[in-house]
């Protein structure tokens, strides 16, 4: 392998699957005490009012929180939201999310305008057994994003025992997913969502139903270069689409015309050929494109002509591609729709534009049928997810991440260090 192509060390622990999880600890333990659970409720809202968009990962969090609730434990709940950078933003405030959480659980939840402090003291002091508290936005504080352990410490002192169920921020060492850890005396467990991710995702890689094949998407070869290596040693065949499809074209000779192109990577990506036909993989190219004239990228939300599709891979001077072509999308329905295993990352096209949103689409669905044949299909990257969505097929499919950072590490090998802070399994048995 030539120096172009790093290899990133498999660093997943085996202990990975032997860490605690909330179903290894006796009701018992749980009945009234402080848990402090650590949830992803960074969830979209509009820019003008507020309004809460997408209520998935606060839906997700739900089973762990109502049973502690049936475990009799004073649940106080932290989070992120947004990136006020260590300053007290009121439009990152948490509270929209404290409202709406009342009416997806159906009981009262308690809001602390601080996560730390006098104000957070006292409301975790008033939540009784059974009962929730949502603390303020974490990241209100420098010392969140920093691990700092006076922070650390302080937000420790609201539990006497730690789940963390944010996935979404599980591939990062911050104060509220990992530095409470050693504060915590009771014990520190992963809650049902973040199992429920660890178990799809880690089983996909180690003990995959084959064949066993990744979608890999998106704009950019250099963002998904550490996953595309890693898979390598797993799947049977890679699909790639999206933009990246045309860095792989110019590496291999192909016109791209004014396509993006990250010409830093020809080299890698030339490697990435070479190691999957030495490793036996099927690297599966589109075979032909969606395009649009140059002036699309000036105003592309008003340019609605000069969009067609291509013979072959080869894109003319003065196009760029947009999506994959009809050829494509039947090529790739045909390679998908023989896979045991499909783990999905990054879109075939610019889908948020009609024009364009077909290659995405009908891999969506083709995801969705071959699920219903037994398939398992798992879904990670924001856009890929907000694809999905969109269409109303995310129940289709077997999983759907809700980590695009986190599932991308966890394919790559990487040990996420909001998991390895966990206890073991055995220290509840």
């Amino acid at each position: 392998m030539s120096q172009a192509l790093r290899r990133h060390p498999l660093l997943r622990p085996p202990c990975a699957r032997t860490k605690a999880s909330l179903a290894d600890v006796p009701a018992s333990m749980l009945a009234g005490k402080r848990v402090l659970v650590r949830v992803d409720f960074n969830v979209p809202q509009e820019k003008a009012t507020g309004v809460i968009t997408d209520t998935t990962r606060i839906n997700e969090a739900l089973p762990t929180i109502k049973y502690l609730q049936e475990a009799g434990s004073r649940v106080i709940l932290c989070s992120h939201l947004g990136r006020p950078k260590g300053e007290k933003v009121e439009k990152f405030t948490l509270k929209p999310v404290a409202e709406k959480l009342r009416s997806m659980l159906g009981s009262d939840v308690a809001f602390s305008g601080d996560c730390i402090g006098a104000e957070a003291e006292a409301t975790v002091a008033a939540t009784g057994p059974g009962e929730v508290a949502l603390l303020e936005n974490v990241r209100f504080y420098k010392g969140e994003e920093k691990n700092d352990e006076e922070f650390s410490k302080q937000l420790a002192a609201h539990g006497d025992f730690f789940v963390n169920d944010a996935f979404g921020t599980a591939h990062r060492a911050h104060a509220s997913t990992a530095g409470v850890v050693p504060f915590i005396d009771g014990g520190a467990v992963s809650g049902f969502l973040l199992k429920k991710e660890l178990d799809f995702l880690m089983g996909a890689v180690e003990q995959p139903k084959r064949p066993f094949a990744a979608i890999v998407g998106g704009a950019k070869v250099s963002t998904k270069l550490p996953v595309l290596d890693s898979l390598l040693d797993k799947c049977d065949k890679i699909v790639i689409g999206g933009a990246m499809m045309y860095t792989f074209f110019m590496a291999q000779g192909i016109s791209v015309g004014s396509s993006l192109v990250e010409e830093d990577q020809l080299d890698i990506a030339k490697d990435l050929i070479s190691q999957a036909a030495a490793k036996g993989v099927k690297l599966v190219f589109p075979i032909d494109s969606i395009v649009a004239q140059d002036a699309w990228k000036d105003d592309p939300a008003a340019y609605s002509s000069g969009v067609e599709a291509t013979e072959a891979e080869a894109v003319q001077d003065g196009w760029m591609g947009l999506d994959i072509g009809p050829k494509s999308i039947a090529l790739l329905k045909q390679e998908i729709g023989e896979c045991g295993t499909v783990v999905w990352n990054g879109p075939m096209g610019a889908f948020e534009f009609e024009d364009f949103a077909a290659g995405t689409r009908e891999i969506a669905l083709t995801l969705a049928e071959i699920t219903k044949g037994g398939s398992i299909t798992i879904v990670g990257g924001g856009d890929s997810v907000a694809a999905i969505k969109q269409m109303g097929i995310a129940d289709a499919m077997s999983h759907v991440s809700t980590g695009g950072g986190a599932s991308l590490e966890l394919l790559e090998g990487k040990v996420l260090p909001g998991v390895a802070a966990l206890d073991e399994a055995e220290k509840f048995a």
